[in-house]
């Protein structure tokens, strides 16, 4: 019986799932190979050797799967987007940072594909991967809280007892009489604020070293786009007296030397941006102060532009890999007239 469970053809959502963790993967660890190539400090260079080694067996699974139901293993990322022996662009604790960032993603990513499969040796691959994010998650919370390069989120005192809203001014925060932040709020304008924090640090060192004029117009377009984000969020915790992320800026060296292709860069920050709406909606939704509404508005509405222009130039260059399509029925139709 077990057996006839993943006898089953894959689902849209499965292949789906299937084909995006192998895309993301694979751009994912020639960062990750990079990176391990320039740390120095021994502790880190650990933790992206087990992610590195991880990934390689997850790769391969994904790649199995696709191909026992006839379906081409995507391209993705691979050694021609990686170029070896290029200069340092990151310092250890922004490699450090990033990996956390990208493990968060990867939480979340396998929970969802999780979520959506039914085959039995599908739901148990996505419960395995779920399983070595959360170790790798917890080595990397660990090892920043030693070196003191996690900046925890604000800390809050406790009340004595429950309380009820009792006005309707809790809604407003514009007119300056709004009551102070709340911990659910908090929540989404500190995530979001390390992520911007992030986008806007790779847009920089990225910008410094790619080969095209229109992608490094369009990574300091990023970097201002993050640049504002940061500012707008920074500005509503700052209202509060609550310490704000600590900017990266500085962890970036001053090298002209790519260690990636211009496609894995565009790439890399399109998919930012593109997971950031995600998460900024979340925001939008947890929000109930009338400021912090219209600065999420705002926010993803420049988003929306910023992933706009990114299509375009993905298309334009002949970078943006097709994912698996619903047959065209008509099309099906006519080959038979």
């Amino acid at each position: 019986m077990e057996n006839d469970k993943n006898k089953l053809k894959l689902t849209s959502s499965e292949i789906g799932t299937l084909w995006q963790e192998y895309v993301t993967g694979t751009m994912t660890d020639i960062v990750n190979r990079y990176m391990f190539s320039i740390i120095e400090d021994d502790s880190i260079k650990a933790i992206f050797d087990d992610a590195i080694k991880t990934f390689a067996k997850q790769k391969n699974q994904i790649a199995t799967f696709m191909e026992n139901d006839g379906f081409p293993v995507p391209i993705g990322f691979t050694e021609s987007d990686l170029n070896k022996g290029a200069d340092r662009l990151f310092s250890d604790i922004f490699c450090l940072n990033y990996l956390h960032i990208m493990t968060l993603h990867g939480l979340i990513g396998h929970t969802t594909s999780l979520g959506v499969s039914v085959r039995e040796d599908l739901r148990y691959f996505y419960d395995s991967c779920d399983n070595d994010a959360k170790r790798i998650y917890h080595q990397i919370i660990d090892l920043m809280l030693e070196k003191g390069a996690f900046q925890r989120d604000p800390m809050f005192y406790p009340t004595k007892r429950p309380e009820f809203v009792s006005s309707q001014d809790f809604k407003d925060g514009i007119l300056g009489k709004g009551r102070r932040l709340s911990a659910i709020e908090i929540i989404n304008l500190s995530y979001n604020l390390k992520k911007s924090i992030m986008a806007k640090t790779l847009s920089i060192g990225f910008s410094q070293v790619t080969q095209s004029k229109e992608v490094r117009k369009f990574l300091e377009d990023t970097e201002n786009t993050s640049d504002g984000q940061i500012q707008s969020l920074s500005k509503i915790m700052h209202k509060d007296n609550l310490p704000i992320p600590t900017s990266m800026e500085t962890e970036v060296t001053v090298s002209t030397d790519s260690p990636f292709s211009d496609k894995l860069m565009l790439y890399h920050i399109g998919f930012l941006f593109q997971t950031a709406q995600g998460y900024q909606g979340a925001g939008l939704a947890s929000a109930i102060r009338t400021d912090l509404v219209k600065t999420y508005e705002s926010i993803i509405l420049k988003n929306l532009m910023v992933t706009k222009k990114w299509f375009n130039l993905m298309v334009q260059n002949k970078w943006f890999e097709q994912p698996p399509l619903a047959p065209n029925r008509k099309e099906i139709a006519k080959d038979k007239s």
